[in-house]
This record gives structure tokens, sequence and C-alpha cells, in this order.
């Protein structure tokens, strides 16, 4: 291997919980959204509140966080982006670490109201060239994401002829758009939600049929092959097994698409890549020798199918998929410990309810610790769970016990978001996950 500069890993936030769970399972970086001027405006997104509390946390685990500001902005857009970078700019000391911006005008904005702010170019300003790079570098951007059509042999082309200091981001891991770097005019025709505006509907993932102008009510098939009708079904990118030729041509910062996923899907792919990287980092052996580790442990969270996308030429058809939309998932998100509690112990919130006394009993009661989590899916005691550890390792627990909020023994937890306290075989510590093989 050579004396390569070691990537930074960016990973996608789409609430405070993942977040936490980003930083905990290996991102050097996490990229986030505020409640306005992003692109994804289904994500359920920062408050200035939960951002605060957010980059404070990550900032105190060594962690950078970016700021969505990306959309192509319309003139009813520019005052309100004024307002929102000089809050972001108050909330010094920990303040986002860079903007990512794609609109040249909101780069304006940016620059103006808070001049010493790192801005990084979003893949939505369709970076295709190193002209383009120079050209972000001239104006004041620190690094430019690049466009998913680019091969790893034109972003070695951009490295080269761009400044050293200059960072380049790309994509590794995630759903690819049919859209030229995302810029589709689909979702706003069907259904007038702006993809460009942060309210892309997805229709690239929808099944179409032909209607003959003199027969309506009749659908026509639409096939691509015999295979099936979704004809702008991409597959998932998965750049995994590609490490060394990612480092080799040059990229700065591998990042991975998914603002709206779930806490398994982060912890899941963080940890996979940051094992991925570091190993490699040891030596192209461990990093060969881990490989099928690497692939099994990928798949444990959503996917559709996988592709490297552009990085070694063009798709064909077979980076599509035509038989369905849905996501294989082989795994259920159970929810993230937030405290454990040796017997005894109380948590502090808990101290504070009126019924604390019965929970103190609970507690004592008890012959392991308790760990509590905010459920995220049903499972029942008798369940035999997986704990997922930021170390990347798996360990399998019995569930022993389960208690509700009140600390009222319970079977089962089936109201999403209850909050439980649980008894486990094996102990879990503070931000592990906690998982179930889908049944």
């Amino acid at each position: 291997m050579s004396k390569c500069k070691k990537p930074e890993l960016l990973i996608p936030a789409s609430s405070l919980e993942v977040l936490k769970t980003a930083v905990m399972f290996g991102a050097d970086a996490v990229y986030i959204g505020g409640e306005a001027f992003g692109l994804r405006a289904k994500a359920k997104n920062f408050t200035s509140e939960e951002m605060a509390k957010g980059i404070a946390f990550a900032h105190a685990h060594g962690v950078k966080v970016y700021v969505t500001a990306n959309i192509l902005a319309h003139n009813g857009d520019l005052d309100g982006a004024r307002d929102y970078f000089a809050e972001l700019k108050d909330m010094q000391p920990d303040a986002p670490d860079a903007l990512i911006i794609s609109d040249p005008g909101m780069f304006m904005i940016a620059k103006e109201v808070w001049p010493e702010v790192e801005i990084h170019i979003s893949t939505q300003a369709n970076n295709t060239n190193y002209q383009t790079y120079r050209f972000w570098w001239q104006q004041g951007a620190k690094r430019v994401v690049s466009a998913r059509e680019l091969s790893l042999k034109e972003l070695r082309q951009i490295r080269d002829n761009i400044p050293e200091e200059m960072e380049i981001e790309s994509f590794v891991h995630g759903a690819m758009c049919i859209s030229y770097s995302g810029r589709c005019l689909l979702s706003n025709f069907f259904t007038g939600r702006d993809a460009n505006q942060g309210a892309c509907t997805h229709p690239c993932r929808w099944k179409y049929a032909v209607v003959e102008e003199t027969r309506p009510g009749e659908y026509f098939p639409v096939y691509e092959n015999e295979r099936g009708t979704y004809i702008f079904n991409s597959k998932d990118l998965c750049m995994i097994e590609h490490i060394p030729e990612l480092v080799e041509a040059g990229i700065d910062s591998l990042k991975i698409e998914g603002r709206m996923k779930t806490a398994l899907y982060v912890a899941t792919v963080a940890r996979t890549y940051r094992k991925a990287i570091d190993d490699y980092f040891t030596s192209e052996e461990t990093y060969r020798a881990n490989m099928d580790w690497y692939r099994a442990e990928i798949s444990k969270c959503t996917y559709r199918q996988f592709t490297t996308g552009f990085y070694f030429g063009k798709p064909d058809q077979n980076t599509q998929i035509y038989d369905n939309n849905t996501y294989i998932n082989e795994y259920v998100y159970l929810g993230i410990v937030e405290e454990v509690c040796e017997p005894g112990q109380i948590s502090a919130q808990q101290a504070m309810d009126d019924e604390a006394s019965s929970a103190v009993e609970i507690l004592k009661k008890s012959s392991n610790r308790l760990a509590r989590i905010e459920q995220r899916n049903k499972f029942c005691v008798g369940d035999t769970i997986e704990i997922m550890k930021p170390d990347g390792t798996n360990q399998l627990a019995k569930v022993l016990s389960m208690y509700n909020g009140d600390l009222e023994p319970v079977e089962s937890c089936p109201h999403s978001k209850q909050l439980i306290w649980l008894e486990l075989s094996e102990v879990p510590e503070q931000y592990d996950l906690l998982r179930i093989e889908n049944r």
C-alpha cells in the first residue's frame, strides 16, 4: 500500500439519536440538515436546539459536523437563508464545522454572513471536471463533492489537477438517483413536489405502464427487458470491496448516503466502513482477510442490491432492479441502549418521578443490570436478540424480563417509541444497538 492519506468517513444523520449512533460507531464526521434549506425535507431533521446538542456531542468525541443547505434556491429562499446562516454562526463555540451548499447565490450569502465558515460544494452542483473544482476553490470553497457519474479514473485526473489542499468528497455507499447527480424533475412533474427543494417523492422507484390515447384505462406493461417494469430503479452503491482504489484515487472523504435512514442502517454501515478503512491502513492483507465479514455485516441493514455505480465505467442493465422496488431487510432495529443501571440504582430522570419507589424495588430485585431503550419495533420476553457493539462485535442475548416506562412487568412492547427497561442474559453498554433477525 502506498503512503496515502487516510480518508475521512462521513456518515448521515436524520436525528439526534442517529447522530449519536454515527459518532459512537465510527464516523469521523457527520452531515445533518436543519428544518429548512436541505434536500431531505421528509427526513426528521434537526431543530436548532437538537442541532446544538448534536454538535456539542460530536465535538466532545472529536467528530466534525457539516450542515446541509444545498437546495437550488428561489428568490423567496434568500432572506431566510441569510437569517439561517447567522443563526448557525451564533452557535459558537459549537457551530457547524462546514456548510454543504450547491447554489451560487446561497454560497455568496453564506460567505457574506459568515466569512470564515468552511464551505463544501454539494454533489447537486454537478461537479464533473477539474475546472469546476478550480472555480469553486477560487471562490473560497474548501471541498467539492464529486458527481456520482464520475469514474475512479476521472477522480484521479481531478486530484492531479487541483490544489493539494483542496478536498474531494465522494459517495461510496447508498441509494443512487436515476437523474444526473440528483437533479430530477419527475417528482415535480408527477406530484408538484420539487426534488431540488428537498421534497422528492422518489418516482424513480415506481412501476410504470403505457396508456394509449384512445384506450384510457388500458395499461400496457413497460419492459426494458423480460424481467420487469421498474425501469428507473437503480441498485444501491456499495464500494466496501474497493477501499484501496478509492484511497489511491485521492479521495479525501468517503461519504455514505442516507439522511432518511434508521440508526440500524447508520450503525451497520458506519461500523463496517470504519473497520474496512482501518484494516486497510493496517495492511492490505488484513483488509483482504476480513472481506467476508464486511460483506456479511453490510447486508444486515436495509439495501436493494449492490452495484459499484460509475466508478469502473458506465452502468448497464445489470445495475438496475426490474422486478420490484422493495428493500432487502435481514434484521429489525429494536433500539439503542440509552442507559444501564446496576441493581438498586435508578436514573436521575426516574428518581424525579413520583413512582420512583416502585422502580427502585424492581431494580433491587433484578439480578442483572437493566438497560433502558426507546423501542422501535416489537419484540418479546424470551426472544433472542443481538447486541451490536461499536467495536465490531455482535453478542447474542436472551430477553429475560421487560418493564414499561412505569416499571411494570410486560411480556412484549408492541407500541413504537415505548420506554422499555430490559433484563438481558448479556449486559449491554450505553450506545450499544439492539437488533433481531427478521422473521
